[in-house]
């Protein structure tokens, strides 16, 4: 018999809602102090209302409740800037190994980290 999956919590959904957000955030921020403006930039690209992602970072303990559209939102603007982290990763591996050449450390290294091994 299969394991039964609870439901989460509204406060569980909210802390990965938090979760997501912070680290997209991180990403899009070009430096200490560019937090408001990487905000701005994930709502402009993303959709995901700025006073929501603020909230989420600075009022957490406020919030009860999150919809699902919502938490969807940040979940797919979450993974879309994961997977352009990837790709320019792995663009700058592939610079890298055309400076250095295929048997570099930080060449194997970087690939090691990614996955990726010879011809892929």
């Amino acid at each position: 018999m299969g394991k039964k999956v609870l439901p989460m919590s509204d406060a569980a959904y909210l802390d990965q809602a938090a979760l997501w957000s912070k680290d997209l955030t991180r990403m899009k921020a070009r430096g200490p102090g560019d937090t408001e403006n990487a905000m701005r930039q994930i709502e402009r690209q993303y959709g995901v209302d700025y006073g929501f992602l603020w909230s989420l970072r600075y009022r957490r303990d406020r919030l009860r409740t999150i919809s699902i559209s919502v938490y969807e939102s940040i979940r797919a603007a979450y993974r879309a800037e994961c997977a352009a982290q990837m790709r320019k990763l792995e663009h700058e591996i592939k610079v890298t190994e055309e400076i250095t050449g295929a048997d570099h450390a930080a060449v194997r290294a970087a690939k090691a980290l990614v996955g990726t091994t010879e011809g892929e």
